[in-house]
């Protein structure tokens, strides 16, 4: 007797279509990234207002500043996911990438006179090289031995940033940049609509080449360093310079989003160089979910969000009327926002952006079970 496998076609004439037409609504799922991208488009336009989100209209100066630096550590959250979540790296010091973004471009606009643009670009480039020599330096070690590295690395640009060697970096108090320096259409409250714009254009731009990184023969070595690097050496691969790979595009990113910040604040300070910093990101990327297309972006945008508005909170009069046992660990920021995040790690693990994947898991398996129990009821009445 022969058994014949069937084809792809007759296992969907043999299956029951989903009710209430699941495939169209499927098929319009996938279009729901270009629907979000919309909506951030013409938000700027729109003056609705969002009680308890945003202090006021969804295009005010105030909320489009907010929206612009959500963006930015979404995009940023997700180059740092590159390292974790696709290449199994664990870094502490990508701030310092970030950072040199930021001071580079500040200190040769300011030092050197030179415009903005001609700045940004030398300063993309010193961010660049960064990444690589310390990249190199760095993934000669593997596992804890790197993360350590990573953050001594961090450590000694955030204490060369705040000893401030010849007054180039502003020490503890940062360093600003005088308003003429910087292009007219970013400066001034009118303009917030364009710093919202090139916040966006990163976060795209930082999807785009994660994306295509992601899914390129290079991102598929990654997954399998990820799982296990010494099968990726049997296999005659060098984990080493995929690996460099995939931390010299980060670098790159985080000191793209650096220049950003530098665009969006007015200059530079040294908490971005803080190993701290580099906490955070990684608190973003686990909140929003480590290695998946879109989790580290929304656990940005998310924690973001809340360190802005739960300081809000925390100062309102609504805990400052509390009893001192409860108005005492309320009005604290921080512990909000690690409330918060332990909350949702023990609720969802894996991060927000599996929690449908867990709901979909969950119906199939109430579906299973009560199949299984109409079938033994079937069974028990059949003589």
């Amino acid at each position: 007797m022969t058994t014949a496998t069937p084809t792809r076609d007759e296992t969907r004439a043999t299956t029951p279509a989903a009710p209430g037409g699941a495939g169209p609504l499927r098929r319009a799922a996938r279009w729901w990234p270009a629907a979000v991208l919309l909506v951030l488009v013409v938000a700027p336009y729109s003056t609705l207002p969002l009680p308890g989100l945003l202090d006021g209209p969804l295009g005010s100066p105030g909320s489009l500043q907010l929206l612009a630096l959500c963006l930015l550590f979404g995009a940023l959250a997700t180059g740092y996911d590159l390292l974790l979540g696709r290449t199994g790296l664990l870094s502490f010091g990508h701030a310092l990438y970030f950072a040199a973004g930021t001071y580079a471009t500040n200190t040769i606009m300011l030092e050197a006179g030179l415009p903005f643009g001609v700045s940004a670009l030398l300063g993309l480039l010193f961010g660049v090289a960064l990444a690589a020599l310390l990249g190199s330096v760095s993934l000669r070690v593997s596992g804890i031995g790197f993360s350590m590295v990573t953050l001594a690395f961090a450590q000694a640009g955030s204490i060369l940033v705040s000893r401030d060697p010849g007054g180039i970096t502003g020490g503890e108090e940062g360093r600003a940049v005088p308003a003429d320096r910087l292009p007219a259409a970013f400066v001034g409250i009118e303009n917030t609509v364009n710093l919202y714009w090139i916040a966006l254009a990163y976060l795209v731009l930082t999807l785009a080449a994660v994306h295509w990184a992601v899914r390129s023969p290079t991102g598929r070595v990654w997954e399998g360093i990820k799982e296990n690097e010494r099968r990726v050496e049997v296999l005659g691969l060098r984990p080493y310079g995929f690996k460099l790979v995939a931390f010299v595009l980060a670098g790159t990113l985080a000191a793209l989003g650096g220049i950003v910040y530098l665009l969006l604040t007015g200059g530079a300070t040294p908490q971005a160089t803080t190993s701290d910093f580099t906490l955070s990101l990684l608190v973003m990327v686990v909140l929003g979910g480590s290695g998946t297309r879109w989790g580290p972006m929304v656990g940005g945008i998310l924690y973001t969000w809340a360190d802005h508005r739960l300081g809000d909170l925390a100062g309102s009069d609504t805990i400052a009327g509390l009893p001192a046992v409860l108005r005492v660990p309320l009005s604290e920021p921080l512990f909000l926002l690690g409330t918060l995040f332990v909350a949702v790690v023990y609720l969802l693990p894996g991060g927000v952006m599996r929690l449908p994947a867990r709901v979909r898991a969950a119906r199939r398996g109430a579906a299973d079970r009560q199949a299984d129990d109409s079938r033994d009821d079937s069974q028990e009445v059949t003589p």
